[in-house]
């Protein structure tokens, strides 16, 4: 007789609420507070004028990271909701209706037209919200909208991804602040890339390339404004 093992699976979709706010929370720390730090070190500020800048830019940024967060998800979430109590009145008017349409989206799916009644029958009768939630209007657990969690998740990564360039302010010398600034803040781009990758099972070596290209392009565009704009001033 075969043993049929159950083993747990851990699919990467059930990631996809958090992993993407911190990920783009940790990227805009590192990219918005190194460049903000190489930009007015760039304008010949002093050293405890730029720690002062990029302290205020993440105390700004993490707040502005989750406002952000937690409205655009809640407008998700709001659009969501008003979807499922459009399709449980649907059901509860006229649920035969319903069921043919459930019908008919398992038939497109491959399934012969007896076979998908049979099983819209059985999901509806033991839950048709749900069934049709997830079949008809693509809402599931793994992928609800989740505002609260978005907004935690962005705003503690943005305070982490800044406080490492503000790190390098701490630690290097006044004359060589935008270079060490610059080069470290790639280095930890290049390292974010390549761990949401991993999270995410993407290509690694093609994300870390892709961070690390748009934060080099916004620290050099930083540089030249602040070193312009710190010479005419």
């Amino acid at each position: 007789m075969i043993r049929l093992h159950q083993h747990p699976e851990d699919h990467l979709i059930y990631r996809i609420g958090w992993l993407r706010a911190a990920v783009l929370g940790a990227n805009d720390g590192i990219i918005s507070t190194a460049s903000l730090i190489v930009g007015v070190a760039a304008a010949a500020a002093a050293p405890h004028d730029v720690l002062i800048a990029g302290i205020a830019g993440l105390v700004a940024g993490a707040m502005s990271m989750a406002a952000g967060e937690y409205v655009s998800v809640s407008s998700q979430s709001d659009t969501e909701l008003a979807d499922l109590a459009r399709e449980r009145r649907e059901l509860s008017e006229n649920p035969e209706s319903e069921l043919e349409e459930l019908t008919d989206i398992y038939v497109k799916r491959g399934l012969e037209p007896e076979l998908a009644r049979q099983v819209s029958q059985q999901l509806m009768a033991k839950d048709a919200l749900k069934a049709h939630a997830h079949d008809e209007l693509g809402i599931s657990e793994a992928t609800a909208a989740k505002p609260v969690q978005a907004a935690l998740a962005s705003a503690a990564m943005f305070s982490i991804g800044a406080a490492m360039p503000l790190l390098m302010v701490v630690i290097a010398p006044a004359g060589v602040l935008v270079p060490v600034v610059s080069a470290a803040s790639l280095g930890f781009l290049a390292l974010l890339g390549a761990v949401g990758a991993k999270a995410g099972g993407a290509h690694i070596l093609r994300a870390t390339i892709r961070v690390t290209f748009w934060g080099a392009l916004a620290l050099a565009t930083t540089a030249v404004i602040g070193r312009l704009f710190g010479t005419v001033v």
